[in-house]
């Protein structure tokens, strides 16, 4: 049974009203899809942070507008973060039909130890989602890739990754998700040259004590 959660039909647009939204605690967003005309909503942050928590990231939720007291089988296709203070902005709900694929993304995690970490190495992970096909009922909660074979200067490539049996894996395939990399060598410091440094400023005091000498020698002869 899909998690119930109640959202309230959005009005005023305005900057003023979405900010004043945010205060009391919603987040913005809107639902829309195939079969559903597109109607700003606004759910309370705390309750949707709990239920994708409950159902995944690509989980199926009811969505009950207020306004309408209609339920609609959503999944929270973007989500909009801000970088800095790490608060959810807007909510983008897609109503789905549960008999149709279609795509979406999937988080990717690694498992095991490399051993060519335990040489020094470091573990570069470089793709955290990957876009994959399926029922929306059939999405699976993330993509796990095994690293525990890994030497120094191996990877795994998107076509090294299987697909599920209800479920497609789409991407690059030559696009790279974990290497690992050689240790970093660390810079030598410059070698010193050997020897004193020649100070200009007693040479030339040296050789002005000289003219002067030489100058006073002259004026007495």
């Amino acid at each position: 049974m899909s998690a119930v959660l109640e959202a309230k039909s959005r009005t005023d647009l305005k900057r003023s009203a979405t900010r004043k939204l945010r205060v009391e605690g919603f987040v913005p967003g809107v639902l829309y899809g195939k079969k559903v005309e597109s109607t700003p909503v606004a759910v309370e942050n705390v309750d949707f942070i709990k239920t994708i928590r409950e159902v995944g990231r690509n989980g199926i939720v009811e969505l009950e507008v207020e306004s309408t007291g209609k339920k609609h089988k959503v999944i929270a296709h973007d989500i909009q973060v801000d970088p800095l203070k790490d608060h959810i902005m807007h909510i983008d709900f897609f109503e789905v039909d549960l008999d149709a694929e279609m795509d979406a993304d999937v988080t990717v995690s690694l498992t095991g130890e490399a051993p060519g970490e335990k040489e020094g190495g470091i573990v570069s992970h470089l793709l955290y989602n990957i876009t994959v096909r399926a029922k929306p009922e059939d999405f699976p909660e993330e993509i796990t890739v095994d690293i525990s074979e890994l030497n120094i200067g191996d990877s795994i490539q998107v076509d090294a990754l299987k697909s599920g049996r209800n479920f497609e894996i789409l991407g690059e395939p030559d696009e790279t998700v974990v290497t690992v990399l050689p240790p970093q060598e660390e810079e030598e410091p410059a070698a010193e040259e050997g020897g004193e440094p020649e100070l200009v400023g007693e040479e030339g005091a040296e050789e002005s004590g000289e003219d002067a000498s030489e100058d006073n020698n002259d004026s007495n002869q």
